[in-house]
């Protein structure tokens, strides 16, 4: 079976790291009252950066959210780059490990680019995904892009893992098969198969 993970919520939380980050944009660029926390970043994780910017800084004009996001986005690398704290889940690269010697592993994430790379790179776990992609590679939806990466990879088949209805979305738009990651960020119906923890992936898979 093909894998495809999404990243923020269902691989690892990186939300104190991210919204320390762009709270300190926000004090920089200015133009807007919003507050970012945690807690804030957690119910905006799993949409598309202009999405985001839409529902954050809803008083600032378009030019404005532009700087913002780019300034949130920037900060963010920074601080990713230089974070020493795991920010993976428990048992996260030791799941990665083993499915990938039976599975191809893939991300499709609504991230901006370079952040699925910082993931690998900090996480070590490069040499176990095969492919990724991403909204700010594309510009595409996540649907979309779940679509592009199983076309570019010949996948005839799929699974995406992700903790949002917006991922649970994407994958009906892709015409996969979803499993939620119910110890993330989202909040999913109960008919939709759900793993309460990473390593439940090993057992699902068998």
């Amino acid at each position: 079976m093909n894998i495809i993970f999404d990243i923020d919520g269902t691989l690892w939380d990186s939300t104190k790291v991210v919204a320390a980050a762009w709270a300190r944009a926000v004090r920089e660029i200015g133009g807007t009252f919003a507050e970012i926390t945690p807690a804030v970043l957690k119910k905006e994780f799993g949409k598309s950066m202009d999405v985001i910017a839409d529902d954050l800084f809803r008083e600032a004009d378009s030019h404005t959210k532009n700087l913002l996001i780019r300034q949130c986005c920037k900060n963010e690398q920074e601080a990713l780059e230089k974070n020493t704290e795991n920010l993976l889940y428990p048992g996260t690269k030791e799941t990665i490990e083993q499915l990938s010697k039976d599975h191809r592993l893939f991300i499709v994430s609504n991230c901006q680019s370079g952040y699925i790379e910082l993931f690998l790179k900090k996480s070590e776990t490069q040499r176990y995904i095969s492919d990724f992609e991403s909204f700010g590679n594309t510009g595409k939806s996540k649907g979309e892009n779940i679509r592009l990466l199983m076309e570019r990879n010949g996948l005839k088949d799929a699974v995406y893992i992700g903790d949002t209805q917006g991922d649970r979305d994407a994958a009906a738009a892709a015409g996969i098969p979803f499993v939620y990651a119910a110890y993330g960020f989202g909040n999913v119906p109960v008919d939709t198969k759900k793993i309460d923890s990473i390593k439940e992936v090993l057992e699902l898979m068998r």
